[in-house]
């Protein structure tokens, strides 16, 4: 199973933890199966089917340019980042 890496501020939808095992092909099906065990997620990750403008993906440290569609192999570890906003202009 890959290793799912939960950023801070969705943490209290999977009990506290930051680190999962979930099973998945794909980051879509990483995704639907996370939905299942702790349900919510999926639409703080999601919106009308593709990632949230303000969360990256990266498998096996690499962030993807697939998204949903991205590959992920038993031995991935999968990072949801939320992204960084502001700062100076």
């Amino acid at each position: 199973m890959a290793i799912v890496y939960i950023p801070a501020p969705l943490a209290a939808l999977t009990g506290g933890r930051s680190r999962l095992e979930v099973e998945g092909a794909t980051v879509r099906e990483i995704i639907d199966n996370l939905e299942q065990t702790w349900p919510g997620i999926r639409e703080r990750l999601l919106v009308e089917n593709h990632l949230r403008r303000n969360i990256s993906v990266a498998v096996d440290g690499e962030v993807s340019p697939l998204g949903l569609l991205e590959r992920v192999s038993p031995s991935s570890e999968v990072h949801f980042v939320a992204a960084i906003s502001g700062g100076a202009g």
